[in-house]
């Protein structure tokens, strides 16, 4: 195929990402700050949106019939969950560059990524080759994730770049991305790499990673389980897995559980899973650890998360 149709085509079906990563098709600094900047306006909404909406629901307006499928009973202090707004934000100024990046470099012809049916090549796609992009993008993100996040438990280096985000032994949807700026560009990285070094359909690996990382990430990090998606599920990481990853690692190499972050198999093979009792929500409930007069008393003692609407409260510099 001539570079005239190759183009053609490429042209003709764009997907949504690149349609909107053309409009910054030009090899300028603004160009590609004012692309940062919109998509992290656009990641802030979408972040906000998630991890806010779980955080009023349920910690701000918890119920028992909410709190008995809570992992850990008690509920952080204001203090706290300020401290993992604050590093959410610094996280999600990096969580966008590597996007960015890959779609500036996209739009100007410097990487293998494509939207559509077509490649730069002019290569046809069909749906059968894009479902396999799907689950190959998935599951090598998966391993980067996992194998990038034990490194951050076995080795120093990696933890003096991590640790930071595990100042948060039980932590709230607002976690997912309270990492520091080393430690969240690697995280991002495979949206970068990847295209760089085979073709990618641009709109299936953001829309993956919107899904799968960033979203199955808040609830990681939501702090309460599914009563339908029990903590011994033989494929997936749930929510109390993280949580016990966050409880129990937060010690940095000498203790390494749950790496993992969608699926199991990884830990399974490194040999990082919790080999202690499971003490899940559920295992809370059988063992009368959930009661209603239990939860008279955590309701008692509530946190006043009304302080997080008050400047005041975040211009403060108090951090006991």
């Amino acid at each position: 195929m001539d570079a005239a149709t190759a183009a053609a085509n490429a042209s003709s079906d764009d997907g949504i990402l690149c349609a909107i990563a053309n409009n910054y098709a030009e090899n300028t600094f603004s160009n590609f700050l004012a692309s940062w900047a919109a998509i992290t306006v656009i990641a802030t909404v979408a972040l906000v949106g998630m991890s806010g909406g779980l955080f009023y629901s349920y910690y701000v307006h918890p119920t028992y019939e909410k709190w008995v499928n809570k992992s850990n009973p008690a509920f952080p202090a204001p203090l706290k969950v300020k401290e993992e707004i604050t590093q959410m934000c610094k996280g999600l100024l990096i969580a966008t560059l590597c996007p960015t990046l890959s779609l500036w470099l996209a739009a100007n012809g410097h990487s293998k990524a494509f939207c559509g049916w077509h490649d730069r090549e002019g290569n046809y796609y069909s749906l059968g080759a894009q479902i396999g992009m799907f689950f190959g993008i998935w599951l090598a993100s998966d391993f980067v994730e996992f194998f990038y996040h034990y490194l951050g438990h076995r080795y120093h280096f990696f933890w003096m770049q991590h640790k930071f985000h595990h100042r948060f032994g039980n932590p709230t949807p607002f976690a997912v991305i309270a990492d520091e700026f080393v430690d969240q560009f690697m995280r991002s990285s495979p949206l970068l790499v990847f295209p760089l070094l085979v073709p990618i359909n641009m709109d299936i690996m953001f829309f993956q990673w919107a899904l799968f990382f960033y979203a199955y990430g808040v609830y990681l990090h939501w702090g309460y389980e599914f009563p339908w998606l029990t903590s011994d599920h033989p494929i997936v990481n749930t929510a109390f897995q993280h949580y016990l990853h966050h409880w129990k690692s937060k010690n940095g190499v000498k203790n390494t559980y749950h790496c993992g972050f969608f699926l199991k198999c990884w830990d399974q093979l490194f040999g990082t899973v919790w080999k202690g009792e499971n003490q899940c929500a559920r295992w809370a409930r059988e063992n009368g650890l959930r009661t209603r007069e239990q939860w008279k008393k955590i309701e008692a003692t509530l946190p006043d998360y009304s302080v997080l609407l008050k400047p005041s409260f975040w211009l403060s510099s108090k951090n006991e």
